[in-house]
């Protein structure tokens, strides 16, 4: 079958570019155990099989092409950083199921390949146009296309990509070959959604119910916890960061020019000029600009207080003077209006940095990127402080992975930077709502336990909680005794001054609490019992069930083939994320990505540019 497709013609050149990727993944990568032709230098390896540099390299840049064009805009870094890890991740995967096809002896015939192609076309020939009959996908086109002599050419490329989706179907097919579920296990899933129990409850949490004064330590008791206890202070990599921030906050002048700025348009408007047209060339509210800032009909209590003050008290058919709401400056005209709805249309101008503001800040943020970004001399940071007149200032600790802490700001980027920098080294300039920064990399600690006198607090804190555990499981104990010699668990809450809830009945799927030692008391204690305090990682509780209805068997009968079918399924869908996980955990990944990748100043340094001098 395969053979009748095979003829020589004209690629089509934008089918071909939709496989390029995969074609350079495989083939160039070294993936496909031919070790690449673009360069014999590696990212890292997976089973002993290294994945190249340029191949990785080329498929970050298209992965993030298309990222931001999906966006329509540039990428940050963090987002960089994430793009790098998924065409990581995919390269991994990539190479952990082959070697598990080749280790199953997995095969595919050419008819198999054959069938699939005729049957289910790709996804991007079904969107395209030249595939199409009134706006949907024509099965007759592409038979036609398969059969002439440029579909021909491409059906190649299908080959390597169908035979690659066959091959891993039939793997998973393998894994969940086995799936079977049970009568009895299919009830137990049924009664776990529908059985239902309601109960009152009392939470001890040990920081609310006993207080700092009641507990004191001693410094043997914080050392012997360090060294009882040092998986539980096994610390991430962290960076410590300083940096210096250009303030870009909006003042007075910035609100007055987009106030003149309303007016200057309104009498451009009252001058003759079309408001559809000003509104597409100068609103901000860019999902009505398109529509020449239609509203359309809109019911009161839609939109924010001052904008719909103005609506439903203007003349129609008239453009207001500019009002002003939490977004900005509007210019509306209402055409239309009830009691209870209007019809309108507007012009947005946001309130942003302009005139002599903007030009200030603009400045001072090009002087700090002159100044101070991307540079290895950590003397660059204070010499741009000193010239922006700026104080230096310190982060909160950052771990990897995480964002960098500014007071009560989260500023990302830097977190991702601070691991890829020397230290010493300055960021590019981060840009936020409030601020321009440029951060310093003061040093990095390695990942595992610190010594005690750098966590001293934390293990002290930690000693302090466990005491605290302790003297509220004791006065858990009190407050049962007190329910058991006759007072309700309410009462006697009450009485200790602990709160106390009752929760309307709930499945163990959707518990209010999901801890399983609280759902597993709930659903296994009868009507009316009181349990012992239930000691949790969140607190300790003590609980008293209320009511409890069964699931009915008859309901779950009538039901039986759908949700045979339905949980069969879900368990198939877990095997395989189970499975796919423990191939990847069981692999041995090298990742030396962080060996390889330069920030921009270690590029710049690396090219033979003086990163220390001012640009």
């Amino acid at each position: 079958m395969m053979q009748a497709f095979r003829n020589s013609a004209k690629p089509v050149v934008y089918l071909i570019t939709i496989t390029f990727m995969i074609w350079l993944v495989v083939d160039l990568s070294g993936l496909s155990g031919s070790g690449g032709i673009l360069s014999r230098t590696t990212v890292g390896s997976v089973n002993g099989e290294g994945i190249d540099t340029r191949t990785y390299e080329q498929a970050v840049q298209d992965a993030t092409s298309q990222r931001q064009q999906q966006l329509g805009r540039s990428l940050t870094l963090e987002e960089i950083e994430q793009v790098r890890n998924e065409v990581w991740d995919s390269f991994v995967q990539t190479t952990v199921l082959r070697d598990e096809i080749t280790k199953r002896n997995i095969t595919v015939s050419s008819d198999e390949v054959a069938s699939l192609i005729m049957a289910v076309p790709p996804p991007e020939i079904r969107e395209t146009p030249d595939f199409q009959t009134d706006g949907q996908f024509d099965p007759a086109k592409y038979q036609r296309w398969l059969s002439s002599p440029v579909g021909q050419q491409f059906v190649p490329l299908l080959e390597a990509r169908y035979r690659d989706e066959i091959l891993r179907a039939k793997l998973l097919r393998n894994v969940t070959a086995d799936i079977f579920l049970s009568d009895a296990s299919l009830w137990e899933r049924y009664r776990d959604q529908n059985e239902r129990v309601s109960i009152a409850l009392t939470p001890l949490v040990p920081n609310r119910v006993i207080p700092d004064t009641a507990v004191t330590v001693s410094a043997d008791e914080v050392t012997a916890y360090y060294r009882a206890h040092p998986d539980e202070f096994d610390r991430p990599e962290m960076a410590y960061l300083s940096y210096i921030g250009v303030p870009r906050g909006l003042d007075a002048s910035d609100s007055a020019a987009a106030l003149q700025h309303a007016r200057d348009v309104r009498a451009e408007i009252l001058g003759g000029a079309p408001f559809a047209e000003v509104a597409r060339r100068e609103s901000a509210d860019q999902g009505s600009a398109d529509a020449g800032g239609e509203l359309g009909t809109f019911a009161r209590g839609v939109m924010v207080k001052p904008f719909e003050d103005a609506v439903f008290s203007l003349p129609l058919n008239t453009v207001s003077e500019p009002v002003l709401s939490g977004e900005g400056y509007h210019l509306i005209e209402v055409t239309g209006r009830t009691a209870d709805s209007a019809t309108a249309r507007h012009i947005l101008f946001r309130i942003e940095l302009a005139g002599a503001h903007r030009d200030l800040v603009d400045a001072q943020a090009d002087s700090l990127e002159q100044l101070a970004a991307d540079r290895l001399d950590p003397a660059a940071l204070d010499t741009a402080a000193r010239a922006l007149k700026l104080p230096i200032g310190q982060s909160a600790p950052v771990q990897k992975g995480n964002r960098a802490i500014i007071g009560p700001f989260l500023v990302g980027d830097a977190g991702v930077w601070a691991f890829q920098a020397e230290v010493g080294e300055t960021s590019p300039v981060v840009e936020t709502e409030e601020f321009y920064y440029v951060f310093r990399l003061d040093s990095l600690h390695k990942a595992g336990v610190p010594p005690l006198d750098q966590i001293q607090a934390a293990v002290t804190g930690a000693v302090i909680e466990q005491k605290k555990e302790a003297l509220a499981l004791e006065k858990a104990r009190q407050l049962v005794a007190r329910v058991k010699a006759g007072e309700t668990l309410a009462d006697a809450s009450s009485a200790m001054g602990l709160e106390h809830r009752e929760f309307a009945p709930f499945t163990r799927i959707a518990p209010p609490l999901p801890n399983p030692k609280l759902i597993g008391a709930s659903f296994g204690l009868p009507v009316g019992a009181l349990s012992e305090p239930i000691v949790t990682n969140e607190g300790i509780y003590v609980i008293r069930v209320l009511s409890h209805e069964a699931a009915d068997s008859a309901a779950f009968r009538q039901d039986f083939d759908q949700m045979q079918a339905r949980e069969v399924r879900a368990a198939r869908d877990e095997r395989v994320r189970f499975y796919l996980q423990a191939l990847r955990d069981n692999a041995t990944v090298r990742d030396e990505r962080a060996e390889i990748f330069q920030t921009a100043a270690q590029a710049e340094a690396a090219a033979g540019a003086n990163p220390l001098q001012p640009r």
